[in-house]
């Protein structure tokens, strides 16, 4: 039972590390991103993250936000493990994942400003340090979708090509550590439409290639209701039925007992 569990925990603990890093996301879950003829001109950078802000509901709503709650469900398609998951964001940095799976169990990671932990059935709690807590910190920016000038080193767009069946915008994003994060954006909407990041966690360094797809309007903003990620090979489809906007208590993100008798 555990061995032919083992891939599908690996997954599910990346998911947890990476799945949500810029709030808010499969080679195997989408077409590999195939090149497309070169326009004369390229928007720049820039650009289209602004047209995305516009898209997803402008920038004074992503302000006048102070916390999201996020409700879904999860399936592995390869082996047909389901389960649930919470995610929990308020500003300017903090955050929480809790994924509940049949026959495994909790897994939950959280970072409340100052610390970054998790808590799954194979390894106990467990404290980010050095580059992996750096990692974590950048990720929990509330306002990351805003902030992309200050938080990277560098922003491009690479070129126009097809990603998940449609054309989009491959865009670079150089972070200040020199790690890489790609971007893609729907050429015919503006909105964000897939990833690909390289983050460290407890297994080393895991790459995920997302999509996101499915957007609805929740209140004032368009949010992606479907996201399928691969890691480690592994699929993961997470469907999102509920978001909501600035209800969630500041104690959600207290660290639990475990992790507290960690930290020195």
């Amino acid at each position: 039972m555990f061995a032919f569990l083992r891939r599908p925990r690996r997954a599910l603990a990346a998911f947890c590390v990476i799945a949500f890093a810029g709030p808010a996301y499969a080679q195997s879950a989408a077409q590999a991103p195939q090149a497309a003829p070169a326009a004369a001109s390229l928007p720049t950078a820039q650009a289209i993250l602004d047209r995305n802000v516009e898209a997803v509901g402008g920038k004074k709503a992503l302000l006048a936000l102070k916390s999201v709650h996020t409700v879904g469900a999860m399936t592995i398609p390869a082996n047909g493990m389901t389960g649930t998951i919470e995610v929990f964001a308020a500003r300017p940095n903090k955050m929480l994942a809790k994924t509940t799976i049949a026959g495994i169990g909790e897994i939950s990671e959280g970072f409340d400003g100052t610390h970054s932990w998790s808590i799954s059935p194979m390894t106990g709690p467990m404290l980010a340090t050095g580059e992996e807590l750096a990692q974590k910190a950048f990720d929990a920016d509330f306002d990351g979708p805003l902030n992309v000038a200050a938080k990277y080193a560098s922003v491009k767009t690479l070129e126009k090509t097809t990603f998940d069946g449609r054309p989009c915008y491959k865009l670079s994003l150089t972070r200040k550590d020199g790690g890489e994060d790609i971007e893609f954006y729907d050429v015919a909407t503006g909105l964000k439409a897939g990833s690909i990041v390289s983050r460290k966690s407890p297994m080393g360094t895991v790459t995920a290639t997302s999509t996101i797809s499915e957007y609805k309007k929740f209140g004032d903003l368009m949010q992606p209701s479907v996201l399928k990620q691969s890691t480690t090979g592994v699929e993961i489809v997470t469907t999102f039925s509920t978001v909501e906007y600035d209800n969630v208590a500041p104690a959600t993100f207290d660290p639990p007992a475990a992790i507290k008798a960690l930290i020195k």
